[in-house]
């Protein structure tokens, strides 16, 4: 039995996990902005503490009574990136998980790992055709920077005797949320298909490979660093869209022009006009067994449910 805390639980993996957690014996704390609301979305079994992921408090005695630490939480980038928008981006990744690791500094009692997310944007947006795995160098555009400090950030906490792992998680995949919600919009107006020119490559994984790879990480003393939280077998935005049409029994041919999404998201569009072909090749020498490896019948699990 381990006992675990979780930042960004109540948020679309972190619930998941936490039910998963549950499962097998452990225990859970959430720590979240708004403890009543959070009770009321995960089990009863999972203990809310507050926090405030901006300053210390009493939050930081919560660090010194757990054996792993999983830092999910993060303001979600799919907007337009303002200046303002930036500074919430930056300050919900890398401050915060700072002040966490200030939090383990303080503790007499040492959590033994701290999961971090990061994401595939730590690549840059790269050419369809190169395969990329852990030991790529980081890109050069936004979220590339961000995503680089981020992991200084999470790595950090190794000076105090504590293992670090960084989970890069591409494009999450899953029921009642993430990114598949968004995607499914036009394709329920019979309006649905590729980003762009389609070409880009998607790095997806399925939420329960997600979870699969934080409690791998969270179990396996000798994992540490970054490791892709993807799927083997990544796939084409109109490769995508085909699969989703297929399974909804949608048309998948009508595209987002490039152009409509640069000017309703500004920067932000490259998150999708742009891509990388992603590999899990830490995930595949460890032996982690995929559960979704696969996109048709992944969308199927979650869109066309047995």
């Amino acid at each position: 039995m381990k006992r675990v805390l979780i930042t960004g639980g109540s948020g679309f993996v972190g619930r998941k996990l936490a039910h998963e957690l549950l499962a097998r014996g452990d225990q859970v704390t959430v720590l979240t902005r708004d403890a009543k609301r959070a009770k009321g979305e995960l089990p009863a079994a999972v203990r809310c503490a507050a926090w405030n992921p901006e300053k210390e408090g009493a939050w930081f005695e919560e660090l010194g009574i757990v054996d792993a630490v999983v830092h999910l939480a993060g303001e979600n980038v799919a907007k337009r990136w303002t200046d303002a928008v930036k500074k919430r981006i930056e300050a919900s990744r890398i401050d915060s998980t700072r002040l966490l690791v200030e939090a383990i500094s303080r503790s007499k009692h040492k959590p033994e790992v701290l999961v971090s997310a990061s994401a595939t944007g730590y690549y840059g947006p790269q050419a369809p055709e190169k395969e990329i795995d852990e030991s790529a160098p980081p890109g050069s555009d936004y979220l590339a920077g961000v995503c680089e400090r981020w992991e200084e950030a999470a790595r950090s906490v190794e000076k105090l005797g504590v293992r670090a792992v960084q989970l890069r998680i591409g494009v999450v995949l899953g029921e009642g949320g993430g990114a598949l919600e968004k995607m499914l919009i036009p394709f329920k107006l019979f309006g649905g298909g590729p980003v762009g020119d389609g070409k880009q490559i998607i790095s997806w994984v399925h939420r329960d490979d997600v979870v699969g790879m934080l409690l791998l990480a969270i179990d396996d003393p000798e994992l540490k660093g970054p490791i892709n939280a993807v799927s083997p077998n990544p796939a084409s935005s109109k490769e995508l869209a085909e699969a989703i049409g297929t399974v909804i029994g949608r048309p998948s041919w009508i595209p987002a022009p490039a152009f409509a999404l640069k000017l309703a998201m500004g920067e932000a569009a490259s998150i999708l006009l742009t891509g990388q072909r992603v590999l899990p090749k830490r995930a595949i020498e460890l032996g982690y067994e995929f559960r979704r490896a696969r996109l048709v019948p992944a969308l199927e699990s979650i869109l066309a449910p047995e």
